[in-house]
């Protein structure tokens, strides 16, 4: 039995640091996601280009570094996501699989996405002088909506990646039933409010009470982040007897 809870120890131990990195990653993409897309929408201004413009051009160094922000928020997707599916593996590879494939999923849309807003930087650089100012101001301002518009997509694929997360933290037995069930939650509302922004015509008649739905993600995903942080995950039950899977498996979960 002493080689077999030397074992469990050491699964347990390893599994606490990739949580640990996973709590470090998502802290990451909480702080930079929160910096960029908060300062980038305090330089718009809803049906006013020409404002729009004139805010991005003076604060031109403000606007590119929530650029760098969105791309380091990009890579730490892209990390946590791996995380994850380390972390979650030993419950259910193919699920773990599947999430991680939605949460990269994200993080490439996301890259792809960023695009828009160097895009706006072009219209409004002066390189493009042949349309006009009012013109350029009108393209650019087009292309900061439709960075949101991206954005909002992501977070479909975000979403479903939680969804499954949501699930197998729920049956590990690695971490609160309480947290999988509140990532179940945080998914809907995402699925809700984007499902709504890209179905709903009149959807701006309704944003604010769309966006009291999902605001309930954010909690969510602070508390994940601390609890990987502080606390990584419980101890691995032992098997009961050689040759058994732990019981945090399961018989209704496959491996």
């Amino acid at each position: 039995m002493s080689a077999m809870n030397a074992t469990t120890n050491a699964n347990t131990q390893s599994l606490r640091r990739i949580a640990r990195i996973a709590g470090v990653l998502y802290v990451i993409i909480i702080v930079a996601g929160m910096f960029g897309g908060l300062t980038r929408e305090s330089l718009l201004v809803s049906g006013d280009p020409p404002a729009t413009a004139e805010n991005v051009i003076a604060s031109e160094g403000l606007f590119r570094t929530t650029i760098l922000a969105d791309i380091i928020m990009v890579l730490a997707d892209v990390a946590i996501g791996i995380a994850f599916f380390y972390l979650l593996k030993p419950v259910n590879k193919g699920l773990s699989m599947l999430s991680a494939g939605f949460r990269l999923a994200q993080a490439a849309a996301l890259g792809i996405n960023l695009l828009m807003l160097f895009i706006v930087l072009q219209f409004l650089s002066g390189d493009v002088a042949a349309l006009g100012a009012e013109n350029a101001q009108a393209q650019a301002y087009v292309f900061f909506n439709a960075h949101g518009i991206g954005y909002n997509l992501a977070l479909m694929f975000f979403a479903v990646s939680i969804l499954i997360q949501g699930y197998l933290v729920f049956v590990s037995g690695y971490f609160p039933r309480l947290l999988g069930i509140l990532l179940v939650i945080a998914s809907a509302g995402y699925l809700i409010d984007n499902t709504a922004s890209f179905i709903l015509p009149n959807y701006a008649d309704y944003a604010e009470t769309f966006q009291m739905i999902v605001m309930i993600a954010f909690p969510v995903e602070l508390i994940m982040a601390l609890w990987l942080l502080v606390r990584g995950v419980r101890n691995i039950p032992e098997p009961a007897q050689p040759g058994m899977e732990p019981a945090y498996i399961g018989a209704s979960v496959t491996s």
